[in-house]
């Protein structure tokens, strides 16, 4: 084999010797034994280090099975002064060529000059995580209910403080029913200072967030000799910058890396790390037999089985398989449980298990498990903040309500806390009190805080109040790109539907549907009123708390697409003549249903949960003055026997100012259009 030269070796002539060939018949750029034996210089000591590197069977098949010849790699790297106490620590970071963080043969192979080192582009991450997708739950948007994950985790984090916000990623789901595409619709803000627009102008680009503007200010500093113009106290400002540095110092030795290994997973580092390679490679199947060989070998590991944990976790999402996740629950368990474990891999383990415990809805074990987290780390205010939120998740706002005050008791500017306590406030119907948690929540941009429906309840609550503010806030929530437009709130959505607040017929493609709605409402009318009549309790009052005042009832044939058997037998005409309109009946995403609003009533403005339907309003019973609905800056009246379509998932308001009461009948459809396929998978709501 030829010398190979490089830059350094170059200049360092006078430290080769003549190579010699090595056992497996490749030559090294040492000397060989000084008694002339033949041997490699570097045979024993070679064999220790890459049993440090690469363990007992991959040393095996690098040495005996010639992939590269490793006296060398030891031979250059004590011609570049190559620190072997790193070495035998795994901390090859000087010839990590390939950027994966560790050393191996394809490092190897660059420092031989066998393959030239790949260029990585700044910025790249060598971690691959996995992508999932999105679990839907049902939306009870606008009372104020238990917060619904609508976002998780997508990766098994190493440091438990990169997932301090488990409801509010984006969620990684296994769901047969298939992929909710929830993705809201950032686009240009046409609202100007006191004006706002109808949602059919709206765009699809995003405009840049306040905090993208700021942070493209602060992009640019000053010259320093215009600082020190504008400085009149040099002394001061030199003060201040070296507390600005010692802050920055502080805050950069609070985001250290967690500590996972015990003494004992120090010694296998370099197998940890090999199997974690692939893991964070994608390589999830390869990643999990080489952490259950671990395991075996090492059943007293808790970063083996950690690691195992976080392999089947992959594996589960990229096989959707539920009984795999519920093994990675029980090894997270078992990772915490051992008695060597690290109290931060203590935490990570079951940080992540309460989290996938949720994602299967397993929502009382994984407040047990919060529960526990908190018990062995009460100063953790993130592990609290994460135990209120389980107990919203489990309808429990008493229980979250006592967290939050703890939480805000010991540290009061908690912006976690604040919109947390301030939601449950406002489902209390405490409208007022609810507003300052929820505003300076928001305010403090605190992870966690920036949630769709937290702006949401803040802009109700101070319409209900009676604040023009509210519109600030949903242009907020609109340029962070948790609404479509100012007047669209709605945060279940498929991106790309054509958007406006009011349809004709002919626009939706359902004339069929209207026609016959139209034709028959006498028919419709009367099996309603017949109803009515009955005091059988089937029109139910609304419990959404939408009415600002009077009474409104409502009688439900079809809900999420499914058929309410009982009360089509009261209306059997009515049921008969939409059995055969699908995009009606089969509109998992809304209802069928009569309304009946008595004189007096208001409904506070709101809107609906998704884009993915119309509401259309026949008109039954309706006096000749007094009744109106305003959708955006629109306000139109019911006629009988007449078909109304609108957008509910735009701002919409209703007034009763009649002196008689009002019933029409209520129809969802899905938006046109939606593909069949996006009707048949999208979850209900």
């Amino acid at each position: 084999m030829a010398q190979r030269k490089t830059s350094r070796s170059h200049s360092r002539k006078e430290a080769k010797v003549p190579p010699v060939e090595s056992k497996n018949g490749k030559k090294t750029e040492g000397g060989g034994d000084a008694g002339g034996g033949g041997g490699p210089k570097y045979s024993m000591f070679t064999w220790f280090v890459v049993l440090a590197l690469l363990g007992v069977w991959s040393s095996v098949a690098v040495v005996y099975f010639d992939i590269v010849d490793y006296d060398s790699v030891i031979a250059r790297a004590k011609d570049f002064h190559m620190n072997f106490s790193q070495v035998l620590q795994g901390k090859l970071t000087a010839y990590d060529t390939d950027g994966d963080g560790d050393f191996d043969v394809e490092d190897a192979k660059v420092l031989l000059g066998l393959k030239e080192a790949e260029q990585t582009n700044v910025g790249d991450s060598p971690e691959e995580k996995t992508v999932s997708g999105s679990q839907d739950v049902e939306s009870e948007i606008q009372a104020a209910v238990p917060l619904p994950p609508l976002v998780e985790d997508d990766f098994v984090p190493d440091d438990p403080r990169d997932s301090t916000r488990p409801h509010e990623d984006e969620v990684v789901a296994i769901d047969s029913t298939g992929v909710l595409l929830e993705e809201t619709l950032p686009e240009d803000s046409l609202v100007k200072s006191g004006q706002h627009v109808t949602s059919s102008r709206f765009s699809q680009e995003a405009e840049p967030t306040e905090a993208e503007k700021h942070s493209e200010e602060r992009a640019e500093p000053e010259p320093e000799r215009e600082k020190l113009k504008e400085t009149e106290n040099i002394p001061e400002a030199e003060e201040t910058s070296e507390n600005q540095t010692q802050d920055k110092i502080r805050e950069k030795a609070k985001k250290k890396k967690p500590k996972l290994l015990n003494k004992f997973d120090k010694t296998i580092k370099a197998e940890i790390d090999a199997a974690d390679k692939l893991l964070k490679k994608g390589k999830v199947e390869e990643a999990l037999r080489a952490f259950e060989a671990l395991v075996q070998q090492y059943p007293q590991s808790p970063r083996a089985l950690y690691g195992k944990a976080q392999a089947e976790d992959a594996v589960a999402e990229k096989q959707r398989s539920n009984d795999l996740l519920q093994k990675a629950i029980n090894s997270y368990r078992e990772a915490a449980e051992l008695p060597d474990a690290t109290p931060d891999l203590l935490r990570a383990a079951l940080k992540r298990r309460a989290e996938r415990q949720q994602f299967l809805g397993r929502m009382r074990g994984s407040l047990a498990t919060l529960d526990k987290l908190v018990q062995i780390f009460p100063e953790d205010v993130g592990l609290k903040n994460d135990l209120g939120v389980a107990h919203l998740l489990l309808g429990d706002n008493k229980g979250a309500k006592k967290v939050y005050e703890e939480v805000l008791e010991a540290f009061p500017g908690n912006g976690f806390a604040k919109v947390h306590y301030g939601f449950i406030l406002k489902s209390e119907n405490k409208i007022a009190e609810s507003i300052p948690y929820l505003k300076e929540g928001l305010e403090s941009g605190e992870p966690g805080t920036d949630d769709g429906r937290f702006y949401f309840h803040l802009g109700d609550a101070l319409q209900r109040v009676g604040d023009d503010s509210a519109y600030h806030w949903y242009e907020l929530g609109h340029k962070r790109g948790h609404f479509a437009s100012v007047w669209q709130r709605s945060l279940y959505n498929v991106k790309g539907l054509k958007a406006q607040p009011w349809w004709t017929p002919k626009e939706t493609g359902y004339t069929d549907l209207v026609k016959t709605l139209e034709r028959n409402w006498r028919t419709i009318r009367d099996e309603a009123l017949a109803v009515m009549d009955q005091t059988t309790g089937l029109f139910v009052p609304e419990e959404e708390n939408l009415r600002e005042k009077g009474e409104w009832g409502q009688y439900t044939l079809w809900q999420q697409g499914r058929k309410d058997g009982n009360s089509c037998e009261g209306v059997q005409k009515t049921c008969s003549l939409l059995e055969r309109y699908t995009e009606a009946t089969g509109c998992k995403r809304g209802q069928i249903k009569f309304s009946v609003m008595q004189p007096g009533t208001h409904v506070w403005p709101h809107t609906g949960p998704t884009n993915c339907r119309l509401r259309m309003h026949l008109g039954l019973v309706v006096p000749k003055q007094g009744c109106r609905i305003r959708c955006t800056n629109q306000t139109r009246e019911w006629q009988e026997g007449k078909v109304l379509i609108f957008d509910d998932s735009f701002e919409h308001e209703v007034w009763q100012d009649a002196d008689s009461h009002r019933l029409i009948f209520i129809v969802d459809v899905w938006h046109p259009e939606l593909t069949q396929h996006q009707r048949q998978t999208l979850s209900p709501i």
